[in-house]
């Protein structure tokens, strides 16, 4: 696997001119490789399930308010990204990802989830955000979900609090003045904990809606969701949704004896009623009447 990312990052570093080249990185990168350029080699997103996200960090939003990431969590799960709003390529792409994904869902920001990007380059101000989100929401068509939706920037101490906890890891080119980064997406617990995570820069929607209804503990979704959840099983391996063939089985299997059980009660019932509407003696009237 570490080979195939290797020889994916070198071909694109070729592909692209030297100035994208520094902040490029190929879709699906988690661990680094020695094998790759010198500005590559310290950079990768290797999320561990459960790690907890540090809450208590302080940021700026797009209006330029003060917060703290705990303001964000509490009683929702949220998506996360992280991204730098200058960059002229690779977060582009994984923000319209994010929304593409997001506007194929039945469920809605602030209502269902929060949507979360932190800029991790400290020099990026709460102007450049609100245009970020400004433009996010144009995609996304629906202005009412605007309150689930955050961009933030902070200071540097913060953003490596926060990349830290997530094992994001990047790089900046001074001669470029760009950052060599990963590109990814995580879904978190209400409380801060890495529910999921999907690298690259699309996200089916199907895996992103059952890592949100399990990232929400079952506090969202339909009866539909929870037994996909049951049929599908995520790997971390491959960060996506897989159907689990023996679940699949045994489902089917408990579906049968459920189907037999109820056709067995039915008919049942029938017999039940045909054998009492045939031990049921004539009315006494009707045959004397008929007798006259």
């Amino acid at each position: 696997m570490n080979c195939i990312r290797s020889i994916t990052a070198i071909a694109t570093l070729l592909a692209l001119s030297s100035a994208a080249a520094a902040q490029t990185i190929p879709d699906n990168v988690g661990k680094s490789s020695s094998g790759l350029p010198t500005q590559l080699q310290n950079v990768g997103f290797e999320p561990q399930l459960n790690a907890q996200l540090p809450l208590d960090v302080n940021f700026r939003d797009e209006s330029g308010r003060e917060v703290q990431l705990r303001e964000y969590f509490g009683r929702k799960p949220v998506v996360l990204a992280l991204v730098y709003y200058g960059c002229p390529m690779l977060c582009n792409q994984v923000e319209m990802g994010v929304v593409g994904s997001l506007k194929m869902l039945s469920f809605n920001p602030a209502r269902d989830y929060e949507v979360l990007f932190v800029s991790f380059d400290p020099r990026e101000t709460p102007d450049m955000a609100a245009k970020k989100k400004a433009a996010a929401l144009s995609r996304f068509g629906r202005p009412e979900t605007a309150a689930g939706w955050h961009f933030l920037t902070g200071k540097e101490e913060a953003i490596h609090a926060v990349a830290t906890a997530a094992n994001f890891r990047y790089s900046f080119d001074e001669k470029h003045n760009l950052f060599a980064h990963a590109s990814g997406i995580m879904l978190l617990t209400p409380d801060g904990r890495i529910s999921r995570y999907f690298y690259g820069v699309e996200y089916p929607s199907r895996d992103v809606r059952l890592g949100l209804v399990d990232a929400s503990a079952g506090k969202i979704g339909t009866p539909i969701d929870h037994l996909l959840l049951f049929c599908f099983q995520y790997n971390p391996e491959t960060a996506r949704y897989s159907a689990t063939v023996l679940r699949i089985v045994r489902l089917g299997g408990i579906l049968t004896i459920l189907t037999i059980v109820v056709g067995l009660l039915i008919f049942r019932r029938r017999d039940v009623r045909a054998a009492s509407a045939t031990s049921r003696p004539p009315l006494r009237g009707g045959s004397q009447q008929g007798a006259n």
